[in-house]
């Protein structure tokens, strides 16, 4: 059906734009089932990899391998995960988020499960690695756009709890990852890992489109056409979605005048506007030249290169300084505990909107590089103990905000295709951060090398949101003056006209 103009503005530009307000988000009612979905989602993607490194010591000690081999098991999944970003959200919008989570849950598990039985570290890479990834991709995407769709106001805070699932879980998993690897070895714990992520496909049944839905691609067209976005065409179901041609035609009907140009371009479109038309329908590609965009993924990149070389060689680091396994796996424990609470606080406190989102992001990357610099001066496992709270504290305030950031920086209607572009650049970091922490181990026979990689990492990715924040603060001065010089002309014009009505 069609949303109808509820008012038009006379005095407005000859664009013939009007004002109607989009579709709202729900942020209540079903809402909440979508984030649970969220919620359990996270926990069994990126907090099975943090998980990961109970698995780290018996496998190196079952290949005879170096800490680098090891490594690219996880950098492997977490490369799949970036670079699957972008086709997970094509099959979305082709498709339904609903198929393509149940799928990926299906992938995932029987990669797992396939890589209980490898017999050698390449088997390892394709099946807990590639594999694996591959299917989070096909979960984790689908479900966070899905969240965005449906909180607006809560969106910060939404974010937030639904990232906690990964503190949460990976608070659950670490011991019993341990329990399961000393009753039935890691191949047995694999196993029952495979078993256990069969769940992602219930957390799919969960996604239940909007029933109101505005066509992005032309959303897009329009706003390159000078089309009023409030004339575009509402959808009731997945099926039987308007053409931009039809919406096109339907504005022409509704306003005579100021669209004739429109009719005009409408009229002279070429098969290849077309064909631009039905991939931007799937992806957004124009993205790339979006210059904040482009900025915001660099720093995705340098931040990748940080974020999980920590979660792998943490357990192998406290193993190292003589701590027993347990209290070596309860150093995760700790940073998961305070990485929920980090998560949960921060998500609040930016739901606020007490300071600038890009500049409290840019504050909390830049304590968290500083935390990882300071890891190698803890030796003991009380020392360990604090540092692990001190990650996992920081490391949930930025967390809980970076999408966020990103919903703010292209807009929610495109965050679908952000997402997926996003994942895809900063894969290369998440591809190369556990290899290059694993070289540096190698070389210098010490764990903390690698902690001092990550901190150097993320320190540089903060000077990205130093430069985007600048970007934003000149776009902003851009559209004040923009709307001055409008209020102003305006201003002018209404005395004109009124001088005429005095004279006659």
């Amino acid at each position: 059906m069609w949303q109808q103009p509820a008012q038009m503005n006379m005095h407005s530009p000859a664009n013939g734009r009007v004002a109607v307000a989009p579709a709202a988000a729900p942020d209540g009612g079903y809402a909440w089932f979508i984030l649970l979905s969220c919620f359990l989602v996270f926990g069994l993607t990126f907090g099975v990899i943090k998980a990961f490194g109970v698995f780290y010591v018996e496998i190196h000690q079952y290949f005879e391998t170096t800490a680098t081999g090891i490594a690219w098991i996880t950098s492997i999944a977490v490369a799949t995960i970036h670079f699957v970003a972008p086709v997970a959200s094509a099959l979305s919008a082709r498709y339904s988020h609903r198929s393509v989570v149940i799928m990926g849950g299906l992938i995932c598990s029987v990669g797992v499960v396939f890589g209980a039985f490898a017999r050698n570290l390449i088997e390892l890479y394709l099946t807990v690695g590639f594999l694996n990834g591959f299917g989070y991709a096909m979960t984790w995407t689908p479900t966070l756009t899905m969240l965005g769709l449906y909180f607006e106001t809560r969106r910060p805070m939404a974010n937030a709890v639904a990232s906690a699932g990964e503190c949460i879980l990976t608070f659950v998993l670490i011991p019993l990852f341990q329990l399961l690897i000393d009753s039935y070895s890691w191949r047995g714990a694999l196993l029952i890992l495979g078993g256990l992520q069969l769940n992602l496909c219930v957390c799919g049944m969960l996604l239940r489109p909007l029933k109101v839905t505005r066509d992005v691609t032309c959303e897009v067209k329009a706003e390159e056409e000078g089309l009023s976005l409030e004339l575009l065409p509402i959808d009731n179901s997945e099926q039987g979605k308007p053409s931009c041609q039809d919406a096109e035609l339907s504005v022409s009907e509704g306003s005579d005048q100021g669209f004739n140009s429109t009719k005009k371009v409408s009229d002279n479109r070429t098969k290849k506007d077309e064909l631009r038309t039905k991939i931007l329908k799937y992806v957004d590609y124009t993205l790339i030249t979006n210059a904040r965009f482009m900025v915001y993924s660099m720093f995705g990149v340098f931040a990748a290169l940080g974020f999980f070389a920590p979660a792998l060689f943490l357990i192998p680091y406290a193993r190292s300084k003589g701590i027993e396994e347990y209290q070596a796996a309860a150093l995760m424990s700790i940073s998961a505990a305070l990485d929920l609470f980090g998560r949960v606080f921060f998500g609040w406190v930016a739901n606020l909107r007490l300071v600038d989102m890009v500049q409290q992001l840019t504050a909390t990357v830049i304590l968290l590089g500083t935390v990882l610099l300071l890891c190698p001066l803890a030796s003991s496992f009380s020392e360990l103990a604090v540092f692990s709270a001190a990650f996992g504290l920081v490391y949930g305030a930025m967390v809980a905000i970076h999408i966020t950031v990103l919903a703010e920086v292209v807009g929610v209607n495109r965050l679908g295709s952000a997402l997926g572009f996003f994942m895809l650049i900063r894969g290369s970091g998440g591809l190369l951060g556990p290899p290059i922490a694993g070289f540096f181990i190698d070389k210098m026979s010490d764990y903390g090398t690698g902690f001092l990689m990550a901190g150097v990492a993320l320190i540089v990715s903060a000077l990205f949101l130093l430069l985007l924040h600048q970007m934003n603060r000149r776009g902003q001065g851009s559209t004040t003056k923009n709307i001055d010089m409008h209020t102003d002309k305006m201003g002018r014009s209404s005395r004109a006209k009124a001088k005429e009505q005095d004279m006659t």
